[in-house]
């Protein structure tokens, strides 16, 4: 199984922003998604990771679980986030509703001192093949980003990398993909459990509301 990982929450996730190349650590709360991912998913025969550094805590944290991941994270820079170049770090209405409208529009589309949704799909689809025989014998965990977790659904599809404007992943979310048939085959999208297990984990009980 090729189970891909959306890394903890950051900063600019709470806050809205792009975040493309920049690189920002966990919140609290990011390590506590971490650590949640960790006691839920099963123990992977490979861990590989986008070489950002939230992406490295979150196979960090992964890759310390009982038993002790011996092999440690593999990095692989195919995995890391869409460069948002000039946007990084900016709200999404930076960009303006009329580019908006030519980036959803033409995956080839890159913005100012960025990179293209098609390179990413490009870069990403050729690290799913890589990994697909190995996901087939046992599974392989990848932490990554939005975009290059997208692009594998893609992948997985068959389908444009302009669909990739039609899903949404929250903060550590996981999807799934079986790679031992003559296609893949998408088991699970965007499931949030571990993010939802730490809001709950979060909110105060009776007595401390007190």
């Amino acid at each position: 199984m090729l189970i891909l990982v959306r890394h903890g929450q950051v900063a600019a996730n709470a806050d809205g922003l792009l975040l493309g190349r920049a690189d920002p650590p966990l919140t609290a709360t990011g390590h506590r998604q971490a650590c949640a991912l960790a006691a839920a998913l099963p123990r992977p025969a490979r861990i590989v990771s986008s070489p950002l550094v939230r992406a490295r805590q979150t196979a960090a944290v992964l890759a310390a679980a009982p038993p002790v991941h011996t092999a440690g994270v593999e990095i692989d820079e195919r995995w890391v986030e869409m460069d948002y170049g000039d946007l990084d770090g900016c709200p999404p209405s930076a960009l303006g509703d009329r580019s908006w409208q030519d980036w959803r529009a033409d995956p080839g589309f890159v913005p100012a001192g960025g990179e293209s949704l098609a390179a990413v799909g490009r870069r990403v689809r050729e690290a799913c093949a890589d990994l697909a025989d190995d996901a087939a014998r046992g599974d392989v965990v990848v932490v990554s980003h939005v975009s290059p977790i997208k692009a594998a659904v893609t992948w997985a599809l068959g389908v444009d990398d302009a669909v990739a404007w039609r899903m949404f992943l929250g903060d550590a979310a996981v999807c799934r993909i079986d790679t031992s048939g003559p296609t893949p085959l998408l088991l699970g999208f965007s499931d949030c459990a571990a993010s939802r297990e730490v809001a709950r984990a979060s909110v105060p009980g009776p007595l401390s509301r007190a």
